[in-house]
């Protein structure tokens, strides 16, 4: 029998911080995420980007803006995640 959960009690959500490179749909912003690893070989450290789809309802999210996104229910096909606060404004 599964534990039920109360409505203020909510599960772990991934929160990742990343720049808008594109807001051409409606109500949807694709976030790069950059993360920094290791070379199992050379030992240097290789940047490497996702690019994910997040939702943002009010339209409010621009090209070249810092983004906190945080993970959610599927809302599309591709989009899973929903942002959560504009950090930066692009110049």
């Amino acid at each position: 029998m599964a534990k039920k959960k109360s409505p203020t009690q909510r599960g772990y959500r991934k929160v990742r911080v990343g720049r808008v490179v594109s807001e051409k749909m409606n109500k949807t912003v694709v976030v790069a995420i950059e993360r920094f690893v290791m070379h199992p070989l050379y030992k240097k450290y290789i940047r490497r980007t996702s690019k994910i789809y997040a939702h943002d309802e009010k339209n409010d999210a621009h090209e070249g803006d810092l983004v906190r996104v945080i993970e959610t229910r599927p809302l599309s096909k591709l989009k899973r995640w929903r942002v959560q606060a504009i950090l930066e404004r692009a110049r």
